[in-house]
């Protein structure tokens, strides 16, 4: 699909905030093969890269958020050191409707929700996350919508990844497990049941469902699991309710409530759930859980990228500058772990890195569930408005607290990485990220690829490869590697 041959009134796109430089869209689908190689690819891995980002097809005409935009996917194949990228817009329901209407329907969260269509009072667009699920790309969206199947090698939208009906809802941060073949999910909603919990199998069929109590309308963004738990979220971080009412989106943080952790077996009902309370905080994005047995019993471990709690003069949490912050899309993060004692009721937390300022974890997903050492984050500047810059990447120990971080200051700015295993890896981080840069100074995108072994990160990218035109600023990506593709050819 490509969008230059449409005429669309309104502001240039400079003149709109969240729109400026590499925020601004690009308007064609393409596939690049021959492209300028700085370095070396190295040929001892494969499999895909895949990004997915918010990219407006009609030129907004209202007060931009960068989460507006059309969901867009990018996929970088990797195929014994030869490079494709490949680019399309996810076809979702609100936009195939706007296309037939020729304009947008729909405006953003900056301006009042739709109220003629209760149904879709915010436009799905699909742009959140990604990830790879029996054969399949899942386009999620992060306020909780259907789901989209795209093909993994043409990007072909294929439709919503209902699972033959079963579902209409699941929340971007649904997580497939690479052991099982099974996708792992949740929903969240203004009206009850504001929750909901199930697997789908390896088949793509509903395997398990229940509601969650809760005790009205959450933002959780994400959930973790182990090998036989799933850990769901009830931060005391929620929408205001006179502010929805008015037909505004508002948040309003709770401090003086606690944080409180659902621990469910993975085939579990509502009633098997062990409830875990902990210090007031709000997240967005888990590293990683596992199960240990430690001396007073099972373990249930979660490491997370919480907010940084500010304290007022008294002591107590500053939940205005939460607020604030997250309103400003600003960055001001913490790496941390809770473990919830099976046996005792209790939560145990610490600081693992409170030094840097680091998210958008991402982790090597045959460890997804399991015990791991090394966490793989973007690095982020404190402060700002809509921050779009990301200016480098850092390798965390999650023992020790150790890192080991890249930063080409303002010559590069990344994207979520992933984790890509070297063939025949020996250890945990033997292998690759692969991500995509965005040169200021050139003006232009890059294919960056890092050795991930032990200090080798701070060395910079052994390749980097030059892409035709710019890709615009995106959420989250995933990898996924050419022994799994294979599996579902």
């Amino acid at each position: 699909m490509k969008r230059d041959d449409l005429v669309v009134e309104g502001l240039p796109e400079h003149e709109i905030p969240a729109l400026d430089g590499n925020n601004a869209p690009v308007h064609r689908e393409d596939v690049f093969t021959d492209m300028e190689v700085i370095g070396e690819v190295p040929a001892d891995f494969g499999g895909m890269y895949v990004r997915n980002g918010p990219n407006s097809f009609y030129q907004p005409q209202w007060r931009y958020h960068a989460y507006d935009g059309d969901g867009m996917i990018h996929t970088v194949m990797f195929d014994q050191g030869r490079v494709t990228y490949r680019n399309r817009w996810v076809q979702t329901a609100g936009l195939q409707e706007e296309v037939q209407a020729g304009h947008a329907l729909w405006q953003g969260l900056k301006e009042p929700m739709r109220r003629d269509r209760p149904d879709a009072p915010l436009k799905n667009t699909a742009n959140t996350d990604v990830k790879y699920h029996a054969g399949r790309l899942i386009a999620m969206w992060y306020r909780s919508g259907m789901p989209y199947a795209v093909d993994p090698l043409t990007l072909e939208t294929l439709g919503p990844a209902d699972f033959e009906g079963a579902i209409n809802k699941l929340s971007a941060h649904s997580r497939p497990d690479p052991h099982t073949g099974e996708l792992l999910w949740f929903d969240y909603s203004l009206t009850e049941p504001y929750m909901q919990y199930g697997v789908i199998g390896p088949d793509r069929k509903l395997k398990h469902q229940v509601d969650i109590p809760l005790p009205g309308p959450r933002l959780p963004h994400d959930m973790a699991v182990t090998e036989h738990y799933t850990i769901l979220h009830d931060f005391p971080l929620y929408p205001d309710i006179e502010a929805m009412q008015a037909g505004r989106y508002k948040v309003k943080f709770h401090a003086d409530q606690p944080t409180r952790f659902a621990v469910i077996p993975r085939y579990g009902g509502a009633e098997t759930i062990r409830w875990f309370e902990a210090k007031p905080c709000y997240m967005l994005h888990v590293v990683n859980a596992w199960e240990e047995q430690g001396a007073e019993g099972l373990e249930v471990v979660m490491v997370g990228t919480p907010y940084r709690m500010h304290k007022l003069e008294d002591g107590s949490i500053d939940a205005r500058k939460l607020e604030k912050t997250i309103h400003y899309r600003q960055r001001d993060f913490i790496l941390y772990e809770w473990r919830f004692n099976m046996s005792t009721g209790q939560t145990h937390e610490r600081v693992i890195d409170d030094l840097l300022n680091s998210e958008f974890p991402i982790i090597n997903s045959d460890y997804q569930g399991r015990k791991n050492r090394y966490s793989f984050n973007i690095l982020f500047p404190y402060g700002g408005k809509e921050e779009p810059r990301f200016p480098g990447l850092v390798k965390h120990d999650l023992e020790t607290g150790g890192f080991v971080a890249y930063s080409g200051g303002h010559q590069f700015f990344y994207n979520e990485p992933g984790f890509a295993p070297r063939d025949g890896a020996k250890s945990e981080d033997d292998g690759y990220l692969v991500t995509i840069a965005w040169t200021p100074k050139e003006q232009r995108s890059e294919i960056h690829i890092f050795d991930a072994r032990a200090g080798r990160m701070a060395d910079g990218p052994v390749a980097r490869v030059v892409l035709p035109r710019r890709v615009p600023n995106g959420f989250h990506a995933t990898f996924v590697t050419r022994q799994v593709m294979d599996r579902w050819q």
